[in-house]
Formats: structure tokens, sequence, C-alpha cells
């Protein structure tokens, strides 16, 4: 696929692997980044790497060469897709705790893992009667898109997912069960938790549901509506085309066009979601800045600029939550 010259090429990458000095690749990443005029976000962890880069083609290659030489990473698989205006305005490389933070101690994909399931074979595995169907993202990415007949845990965050698989009665030992998420790196911490919870037939979709909607023709296809991603896309559809959501930026909820025709939605301030849920304070701040992208917009200058992670909030945290495609920050922690 030829990319034309006012598009972006968008990477989203994962690698469960260990990384004992995983802080010492935070600087040289960053350099990398930042030379190849590549954006977005990557989290380091003891446990791999992860993250969501855009940029030219030769600077997504630039950077992607340089991961690879990073320990276990040399078979790093990556999915791309493309967006015509810039999905994200800074570069940050994050040291974390985990690459996907679901806070239970000694899961390791890199040890025990589901059985991956390529997208061509995924509508055989889900239309099985016997196969209980599992969306492992939260509400809010579910809202708008998912697959038939899956179940939806309705998590705030994936902290809680754990909690839910073990109060689900039907997750017994000799379930048959299959799970999904974005890009595929919390399915593969949900299928090892699975597992020690002793549940033996997990599978997962390989690749993603991003993958999936790259691939299986959209006649056949089982997925319902649009897949939220974490970037200024919001969402995408079948083969990745741009998806019609636009995001509040003061709770970063995906709204439709029904929702912006509310009296409660307020450009940049407040949407339906969010509008009985905000100070005074808060939207003084969201209307601030809101004028001051307006501005930045009007004159061609970048708003937030180019800001990198080398400040001190940046260092060992556990904020946010990054799914091998996007990433939030807060008040979205997940």
């Amino acid at each position: 696929m030829s990319l034309p010259q006012s598009e972006y090429v968008v990477a989203a990458l994962y690698r469960f692997t260990a990384l004992p000095d995983f802080a010492d690749y935070q600087t040289p990443l960053l350099d990398v980044c930042l030379q190849s005029d590549v954006m977005g976000t990557i989290l380091l962890a003891p446990e791999g790497i992860n993250g969501t880069i855009a940029g030219s083609r030769e600077g997504i290659d630039a950077v992607l060469a340089h991961i690879k030489t990073l320990p276990g990473c040399a078979e790093l698989d990556h999915k791309e897709s493309y967006a015509e205006d810039p999905p994200f305005l800074r570069m940050k490389v994050r040291l974390k705790r985990e690459i996907v933070a679901m806070g239970v101690p000694d899961i390791d994909p890199n040890e025990v893992v589901g059985t991956y399931v390529e997208p061509s074979q995924w509508n055989d595995l889900i239309q099985d009667p016997n196969t209980i169907l599992i969306d492992t993202r939260n509400d809010y990415e579910v809202s708008i898109g998912t697959f038939e007949g899956a179940i939806n845990p309705q998590t705030d965050s994936f902290r809680e997912f754990p909690q839910w698989v073990k109060q689900n009665q039907a997750l017994k030992p000799d379930a048959k069960v299959a799970m999904f998420c974005t890009g595929g790196i919390r399915c593969e911490k949900a299928t090892a938790f699975l597992k020690q919870q002793g549940i033996d037939e997990v599978y997962h979709l390989k690749g993603g549901i991003l993958k999936y909607l790259e691939t299986v023709p959209e006649p056949e296809s089982l997925w319902q509506g649009e897949c939220f991603v974490f970037d200024q896309r919001v969402s995408v559809g079948h083969g990745l085309a741009l998806g019609s959501y636009d995001m509040c930026h003061a709770c970063r909820h995906p709204i439709d066009d029904e929702e912006k025709r509310s009296e409660k939605y307020i450009p940049g301030v407040a949407c339906p979601k969010c509008y009985d849920t905000k100070s005074a304070e808060q939207r003084r701040r969201y209307e601030e800045r809101q004028k001051q992208m307006q501005l930045a917009k009007k004159t061609g200058v970048k708003h937030l600029g180019q800001a990198q992670s080398r400040h001190p909030e940046d260092g060992f945290e556990d904020r946010g939550d990054f799914d091998g495609f996007r990433f939030v920050e807060p008040p979205y922690e997940r």
C-alpha cells in the first residue's frame, strides 16, 4: 500500500519480554523518536514494551529498527494504519510497572497464554454456541462497537477485570472462552489470568479488533459498530477507515452527532456524559484550554508543542492505560 505524502503512518506495537534494565532504554529510545520526528507514547516496563507512534514512513521505520535491537524484541510485531492529520502532538517514553496495568502479581504471558486465533478463523470460534465470548475492553470502548454476542464486563478499568472474572459463575474450569481487545495486549494478560484461575480452554483474537477489521471483508464481518482508538481519530471502522465519532476533551469519552446537538455539549468543555460532574473551576480551565487550541489552529502553531518525556512526572508511575494502539491520560485512568 503506497502512502500519500499527506498521510501519517500510525504504528501500534507491543512485546512481552524480560527487560530488567528497562529504564536504561528510555533516553536512547526517546532520542531516536525525536530525531525521526515521530510522535506518540511508548511504555517501558520490566515485562516489555508497548506503544503507538505516528510519523513519516522513514521515521517509523527508524524507530522500529531501534526497538528491535532491545532484548527479546527482534521479532517485534506491529500493526499499521494511516491518518491524514497528526494523531499525536507529543512524544513520550514512560517507565511503568506494567505495560498494561492489571495489578495482579505473577502474571507472565511469556510463561503461559491462551491460544491465538487468526482473524480468518475467528468467526467460526465465536459462532460456536459453547463459546463464551468476552470483550476485555472498558465500558466506554464497548459502547461504540463490539462483536455480536459478546459479554461486556462493564469495567471502568482493566484492573477491575480480574475481580469480574472471579465473580462470573459461568467461568468454570471446563468453560470454553474466547476474548478480544483492541490490539491484542490486554488479551495476553487476560488469557494468562484465566489460565491461572484453572480455565484451560482459552482463546484470543490474534492482532486484536484492528487486525480483524483490517483483514476480514465487511460482508463477512461479525463486528458491529466502530472501534475506539485513543488518538485524534477517536474511532475506526472496517478497513481501518476513519470512524464517525468525535471526542469530548473534558472527559475523553467518544461522542456522536446526536450528543453534540445536546445543550449540554460545549466544545472542549463538557458533553452530556460529563456536564453534571465538572466543577466551575474545571470548566474555566477547559474553556481557557479550548481558546488556546483554537488560537493555535488559527495561527498554524501546534498546541502543546512537541513535548517529550523528560519531565519529573514521567518517571516510574502507574497512571493511564495503553492497549497496543493508544494511551489515555488522566482523568481517564483505567
